[in-house]
């Protein structure tokens, strides 16, 4: 089976899908294939940057969305048993000054029933990219996919490789990229929320030593925990046995102890996130472009992978839609990645360096480091204006500040 087509998407998360709705939208045809039969995916991104809230609104999708988020009023470091930051986000003068914590499914199932209703919108699930089609010139010409049906070409002027930070067709086409490790890699894990103990719109940071947890409130009524261990140190800390993730726990949130031995009876109770960062020096080839974790993969800390998928999918599609209009050659979509590129990367690079910047003092040990980790935190937290502009670089990238208005302020 061949499909013909303008553009064709490899992934259908948040990146994936949102260019391809905007695609639609711009009357530009598209085709998004998506490995996954369906959109229930646990330990995915959920946290949704206020910036991204907003221009959620602004496509429409909001109301889509009714009730199946909740907003985060606040932010609360705790180190050694002591708060040493806090933020409100409503001291934040933007139309949208909340993150919201967004089931996975949830938006992609919304994106997905936006795009159903359009002409030219096409999603294939189930559908796996095995190869790249190339034009007589060796340009990206689309790709070869296994799908319900059967193999599949999809012949597209321009390929988006949407397929996230273990991309595929990043592999396939051979760009070059660095992966750069970090120190520690994540343990994911979900309890239900301890009402009573915590309030359910609050991000929550626990450090102790170079140990440190992340406490997410969640839909409906739970909390995603996210803690550190060295890099590599799974297989170690198995054969300590469920014990030592227990103790870990208890160590950061006693709040949890009871929770998590009752909800966590083996290790497949629980998932590992490698964390690294991946700079791609390179986002485009000739009919191909890389777009959100595959072009740039960044850190858990504040919830920025969702973010900027996003808003990459938002600063493409009109470059795209311009340079189909053109024509669509193969150099005017070129031209047009590479201009998304130049568009995007400070933005990218400015979260980068605030997430490396606070994976540093994460992993501070000793009592002289983790004093000054302490002192650092107090001080920015005891001015309103440190608050606002370490905060503004990962949640106010976009927005205009101005008066909030009221209606807007949704509590969900």
């Amino acid at each position: 089976m061949t499909i013909q087509t303008s553009v064709c998407v490899v992934g259908g998360g948040p990146a994936g899908l949102t260019l391809a709705l905007e695609l639609a939208r711009r009357s530009v045809p598209v085709v998004v294939l998506e490995a996954s039969g369906h959109f229930n995916r646990s330990f995915r991104g959920e946290s949704v940057s206020p910036d991204s809230v907003w221009l959620l609104d602004r496509l429409g999708l909001l109301d889509r969305l009714d009730g199946g988020y909740v907003q985060m009023h606040r932010m609360e470091i705790s180190d050694s048993g002591h708060t040493v930051f806090r933020a409100e986000f409503s001291d934040f003068r933007y139309p949208h000054p909340f993150p919201v914590e967004l089931p996975q499914p949830t938006l992609l199932a919304a994106l997905a029933e936006a795009g159903a209703g359009l002409t030219g919108f096409r999603l294939l699930q189930g559908a796996t990219a095995t190869g790249l089609l190339y034009d007589g010139e060796g340009a990206v010409a689309g790709v070869r996919a296994r799908t319900p049906e059967g193999e599949t070409e999809v012949r597209a002027m321009l390929t988006v490789a949407a397929d996230g930070r273990f991309s595929k067709v990043r592999e396939m086409a051979g760009i070059e990229y660095r992966k750069v490790p970090l120190e520690r890699d994540v343990i994911w894990l979900k309890l239900p929320f301890p009402y009573g103990d915590w309030d359910d719109r609050t991000y929550r940071v626990r450090i102790r030593g170079d140990q440190h947890g992340l406490f997410i409130p969640t839909r409906p009524d739970s909390v995603r925990v996210g803690f550190n261990i060295p890099k590599g140190g799974l297989r170690e800390m198995r054969q300590q046995g469920l014990g030592a993730l227990y103790e870990r726990l208890d160590l950061l949130a006693p709040e949890l102890s009871g929770a998590v031995r009752d909800e966590v009876r083996s290790w497949s109770d629980t998932s590992m996130l490698d964390i690294f960062t991946t700079v791609v020096p390179r986002w485009a080839v000739p009919g191909l472009t890389l777009i959100g974790d595959a072009a740039h993969t960044l850190t858990p800390i504040l919830g920025q992978g969702v973010n900027h998928a996003i808003i990459d999918a938002v600063t493409l599609a009109p470059l795209v839609e311009k340079a189909m209009g053109e024509g669509g050659s193969t150099g005017a979509l070129l031209s047009a990645s590479e201009m998304f590129q130049r568009e995007r990367e400070a933005s990218v690079a400015r979260s980068r360096a605030l997430q490396l910047r606070q994976e540093r003092l994460f992993t501070l040990d000793g009592a002289v480091g983790a004093a000054w980790r302490r002192s650092l935190y107090r001080v920015v937290s005891s001015s309103p204006w440190l608050v606002r502009k370490v905060l503004a670089g990962a949640y106010f990238q976009l927005q205009e500040p101005g008066e909030q208005v009221a209606k807007m302020q949704v509590g969900m």
